[in-house]
C-alpha cells in the first residue's frame, strides 16, 4: 500500500473508533457530582433501619454519596461488586480526604459519616449491606444503567 492510502485508512479507523467510544460514554465529568440522598444506617427507633434500599445510577456520571452511621450499633458497610465496578475519585471521612483506588469496607464503630465520590463504570445490579445484619434488613442495591 502506498503512504497516502495507508494514511487515509488509518485516519478512517481512528475516526470510527473514537465515534464508537463517544457514543457509549454517558455523563459529563466536568460538572459537579450529583448528590445522592444520604444513606443512613440505623435510627434511634430502629438500629437496623436503612434510609434507602435502592439507588438508581448511570454509567459515566459523577456521584457523591454520604453514608451516615447513627451510632446505634457497629456497622460494617460492604458492597464488594459495586466497589469493583466504579472509579473511586475520593473518600472523605472526618477531616480527611483519602485518595484510593478501591474500598473493601467502611466500618463505623460509633456515630460518624463518610462521603464517597465515584463514577459508575459498569451497568448492573450490585448489592450493598451491613455485614452480619442482612437478615435484619440492612441490605439494598445499586442499580446502574
Amino acid at each position: 500500500m502506498n503512504f497516502a492510502k495507508t494514511f487515509v485508512m488509518g485516519t478512517l479507523a481512528t475516526v470510527l473508533t473514537l465515534s464508537s467510544l463517544s457514543s457509549k460514554a454517558e455523563g459529563d465529568l466536568t460538572t459537579r457530582p450529583t448528590k445522592l440522598p444520604d444513606l443512613v444506617l440505623g435510627t434511634e427507633d430502629n438500629r437496623y433501619q436503612l434510609s434507602h434500599k435502592e439507588y438508581q445510577l448511570e454509567t459515566g456520571k459523577a456521584y457523591k454519596l454520604k453514608i451516615v452511621s447513627s451510632g446505634q450499633t457497629e456497622y460494617a458497610f460492604q458492597a464488594p461488586e459495586f466497589f469493583a465496578s466504579i472509579f473511586l475519585r475520593k473518600l472523605e471521612a472526618g477531616d480527611m480526604e483519602i485518595k484510593t483506588m478501591t474500598v473493601t469496607e467502611l466500618e463505623f464503630e460509633q456515630e460518624a459519616e463518610a462521603e464517597i465520590y465515584f463514577v459508575p463504570l459498569q451497568p448492573g445490579s450490585f448489592e450493598f449491606y451491613a455485614e452480619g445484619l442482612e437478615d435484619k434488613g440492612m441490605e439494598g442495591v445499586f442499580t446502574i444503567k
